[in-house]
C-alpha cells in the first residue's frame, strides 16, 4: 500500500528497488519501483529452497538421504560448494551448501534429485510461482545465474519470502546459518554471504545474490521483541545496490528505520472475538467473530490514541455459518487514511435454525 502524509517516510535507500515489509502484521511500510523486472541472480535459490522443502514435507526426500553429483552439478559456474562426482552428498548437506555458500553446484544437485532433471525442475519452480501468483517471475534455471528472460520483482520476492517463512517454519534455522564447509572442501568457502546474520543478532536470514546486471541484491528479514505486540517480524527487499558491504548497509538501515518509525499493536488475541454480532435464522442468535492468529497492526510510532477501527460486514447474517468462514473485515484507519484491512472469520460454527426459527427470523427480518 501507498502511505500518506500522515506516515512516515523512509530514509534514502541505495538500490534501484525495495521493499519493507511487517511480516507480523501483513503490512508494507516502504516501496521503490517494486513491479520493475529485474535479474534474479542468487535469490532464485528462494523458491529452490521452497521446492526441495515441500519435497522433504512429503516424503519425496529425506535430509539423511545421499543424492548423486552429476557432470552438470560438478561444472557448474559461480559460486559453488566444490562438490563432485565421486561424492553422494546428504540432502542435508547439500541445503546448507545452496543457502549458506550460494553453491550453484549444491542447487543443480538438489534440483535433479527433486526434479529428475534440471529442465523438470525449472517446470515445477514456474508452476509455484503462478500459484503465488507471482505474475512478474520467470524462472529459467534452479540456481540464478544470468539467462534472458530469468527475471523477478521485488513484490513477487516478498511474496515467495513470506510463504517460505510461513509454510516451513522448521526449515528456517538453515537460513541463520554464518558458517559451514562440506568435509574436504576449501575453509575460504566457509562464510554465509549475507553478513548481516554476523552484525546483527536479530537477523535470521535469508538469501543474498550478485550478477553484474543484478547488482547486489538481499533479502534480509529480522525479528525483534516489542512490549505490546510481542516479537515483531520485518522482511527487507534490497536489489541492485553497489556493493557487498553496501546492500548490508542499506538493508540494515531500511530495517532498523522500521523498528524504529513504527510500532506495532495487538488488538485483539488469537481467537478472542473482534464483536459478536446478531445473525438471522441460526440455532444461536448470536455469532462470534475475529480471528484464530493475533490482529497485529503497524502504526506510526506515538499514534496508537489517533488510531480508528471498524467492523465492515454485510448485514444481516444469515445462518448456517461455519467455523473459519470469512464474514467480515476489520478496517483500521488513521486520520481517515487506511492503514490495514484484517479479514475476520466465524470463530464457531452456527447450524440453521428449525423450521419454525427460520420462518419466525424471516418474518422479522421482513418486518426489519
Amino acid at each position: 500500500m501507498l502511505w500518506a502524509q500522515s506516515i512516515p517516510q523512509p530514509p534514502e535507500i541505495a538500490a534501484r528497488n525495495y521493499l519493507l515489509m511487517d511480516v507480523s502484521s501483513g503490512q508494507v511500510l516502504a516501496t521503490k519501483d517494486i513491479d520493475a523486472p529485474v535479474e534474479q541472480a542468487s535469490l532464485t535459490k528462494l523458491m529452490t529452497g521452497y521446492l526441495v522443502f515441500d519435497a522433504l514435507r512429503a516424503k519425496k526426500i529425506s535430509l539423511e538421504q545421499r543424492l548423486p553429483v552429476s557432470e552438470l552439478a560438478w561444472k557448474m559456474p559461480g559460486s559453488r560448494m566444490f562438490i563432485d562426482p565421486k561424492m553422494q552428498v546428504p540432502v542435508d548437506d547439500l541445503i546448507k551448501g545452496m543457502i549458506v555458500q550460494s553453491g550453484n553446484d549444491a542447487t543443480m544437485a538438489l534440483a535433479e534429485g527433486v526434479g529428475g532433471t534440471a529442465e523438470n525442475f525449472v517446470r515445477l519452480m514456474n508452476e509455484q510461482a503462478k500459484a503465488f501468483g507471482m505474475t512478474g517471475t520467470h524462472y529459467k534455471n534452479p540456481e540464478g545465474l544470468t539467462e534472458p528472460g530469468h527475471t523477478t520483482t521485488a513484490r513477487d520476492l516478498a511474496v515467495l519470502a513470506t510463504r517460505l517463512m510461513q509454510d516451513f517454519p522448521e526449515y528456517m534455522h538453515y537460513y541463520s546459518i554464518k558458517q559451514y564447509r562440506y568435509e574436504g572442501t576449501p575453509k575460504s568457502n566457509s562464510n554465509n554471504r549475507n553478513t548481516l546474520l554476523f552484525r546483527d543478532p536479530t537477523v535470521d536470514g535469508l538469501k543474498t545474490g550478485h550478477t553484474a546486471a543484478a547488482g547486489y541484491c538481499l533479502v534480509a528479514t529480522a525479528q525483534r521483541e516489542f512490549p505490546q505486540a510481542g516479537q515483531r517480524r520485518l522482511l527487507s527487499i534490497m536489489l541492485g545496490a553497489a556493493s557487498e558491504n553496501a546492500r548490508a548497509n542499506e538493508s540494515q538501515k531500511l530495517l532498523n528505520w522500521g523498528y524504529t518509525a513504527f510500532d506495532g499493536v495487538k488488538l485483539f488475541d488469537a481467537g478472542q472475538p473482534a464483536a459478536t454480532p446478531e445473525i438471522w435464522k441460526g440455532a444461536k442468535g448470536k455469532l462470534k467473530i475475529g480471528s484464530e492468529k493475533p490482529i497485529v497492526v503497524t502504526i506510526p510510532s506515538g499514534s496508537g490514541g489517533k488510531i480508528a477501527t471498524e467492523i465492515v460486514r454485510q448485514d444481516p447474517l444469515i445462518a448456517p455459518f461455519t467455523k473459519g468462514q470469512t464474514v467480515g473485515t476489520l478496517k483500521v484507519t488513521l486520520e481517515g487514511e487506511v492503514l490495514a484491512q484484517v479479514p475476520l472469520q466465524a470463530l464457531e460454527s452456527v447450524e440453521q435454525a428449525g423450521l419454525l426459527g427460520r420462518a419466525w427470523d424471516g418474518i422479522r427480518l421482513w418486518i426489519k
